[in-house]
């Protein structure tokens, strides 16, 4: 019988890449705490025997129906469109779990959310799943990895949470120990071009509105109270720019029991603001 044996909200800024960049260049070491709450929550899942991941992934859109990329094998060499200066050739080499992503796609579309589960050699996973895993997998390589499309542009919370229903379903009837991380950011108000440089872009929030609204959100989570988070869910995402509107938490709440869920959030290291975005690694407790 599978588990989930880890929860977490996760950060996939590319900036950790620059972190990691040439010992003289100037944003090396930039997001370390960022990078080392990665690897913790890396550590954590191995002792907890993980050996799937399972991501919820805003960075991959999605216009028609829930995807899952369930490849037996994902090999690449990944170069952003959105911020190629950022990332550049950066390669991957991760196993999958097919099994696992066909059958939530099954659980899924059972709850009448209609969810396709892919294993296409060409279909490459997006940054929100290759940058996170790049520094989680140091601490567990051997990690199989599903991804999940986590960028939802017609799609109601409501049924991203039955699709968190299905995930933690389908784990269960598995022989899987997964950990369950919803890939993106709190709120995430990108500076406007024009504002980027006056405003130091790379390190600041766009909005001091959003970056309270964060510090709410994270206070209700290590409070555990989970429920009332959950009922500002629709305005947050739609107020603070959430991520992919923010179906990544709707699925991960979902799993967890949505409104019957009783734990709490652990910040992982610092809250930080991002390119006007606002940025945190929490687990969440099982």
């Amino acid at each position: 019988m599978g588990e989930i044996v880890l929860a977490a909200k996760i950060t996939h800024v590319p900036t950790m890449i620059l972190s990691e960049s040439a010992e003289d260049a100037p944003l090396r070491g930039c997001r370390k705490q960022a990078i080392d709450g990665l690897m913790e929550i890396g550590r954590r899942g191995r002792e907890a025997g993980a050996d799937t991941v399972v991501v919820l992934d805003t960075h991959w859109l999605v216009n028609a129906g829930y995807h899952i990329n369930a490849n037996e094998h994902f090999k690449g060499n990944y170069t952003s469109h959105e911020f190629p200066h950022f990332i550049q050739n950066l390669e991957y080499d991760f196993p999958g779990n097919p099994a696992l992503g066909d059958a939530i796609a099954e659980k899924a579309t059972e709850k009448e959310v209609f969810t396709l589960s892919h294993q296409v050699e060409s279909l490459d996973l997006e940054y929100g799943t290759v940058v996170p895993m790049r520094f989680i997998m140091r601490e567990a390589p051997d990690l199989k990895v599903v991804s999940v499309a986590g960028w939802c542009t017609v799609h109601s919370l409501e049924s991203s949470r039955k699709l968190g229903e299905a995930i933690m379903e389908a784990i269960k009837e598995s022989d899987s120990k997964v950990m369950l991380l919803a890939s993106g950011s709190l709120s995430h108000k990108i500076w406007a071009n024009d504002d980027y440089a006056a405003n130091n872009g790379t390190f600041t929030i766009s909005s001091e509105f959003n970056r309270q609204m964060d510090l709410r959100v994270l206070e209700l989570w290590e409070k555990g109270e989970i429920a009332t988070f959950l009922k500002m869910l629709p305005e947050y995402a739609q107020y603070c720019s959430g991520e992919g509107g923010m179906h990544d938490t709707a699925m991960l709440f979902g799993a967890l029991g949505w409104d019957k869920y009783d734990g709490k959030g652990e910040l992982i290291g610092e809250y930080f603001p991002s390119s006007g975005t606002g940025q945190a690694n929490v687990v969440f407790s099982l």
